[in-house]
């Protein structure tokens, strides 16, 4: 169960570190979506440095499993509420903006997914 936990605590890290990443800098095409759908450049900035803080907690939380399962918990509930944003927008009605509006729902299972794995290899 271990090797199943620090390989989806790796592969969450790396997507939310280069989602998280953009968000802080307030660069590309994702954070400049967020601030024309409503949400303040201090709020997308604040995601993304939770996203990256979370990225971080994962790789520790392979050699400290309460970190990572802290981490993938605090990602879940970003992912929570990007879900609950996508729904307000009406993105997942929207053919062309499905897609992406999907990204937060697997993220979200794959953080469910990573605590349920670390917290069974403790």
């Amino acid at each position: 169960m271990y090797i199943a936990a620090v390989i989806l605590s790796i592969l969450l890290a790396l997507a939310v570190l280069a989602g998280g990443a953009p968000k802080v800098q307030l660069k590309g095409d994702v954070p400049d979506g967020l601030i024309r759908k409503g949400l303040s450049a201090a709020m997308v900035r604040f995601i993304g440095m939770a996203e990256v803080a979370a990225g971080i907690g994962l790789v520790v939380g392979i050699w400290w499993q309460p970190l990572g399962i802290a981490a993938a918990a605090g990602l879940a509930v970003v992912f929570v509420g990007a879900v609950c944003f996508h729904v307000k927008w009406g993105d997942y009605r929207d053919s062309a903006a499905r897609n992406a509006a999907m990204a937060p729902f697997m993220f979200l299972v794959l953080a469910a997914a990573t605590i349920i794995t670390l917290a069974a290899s403790i």
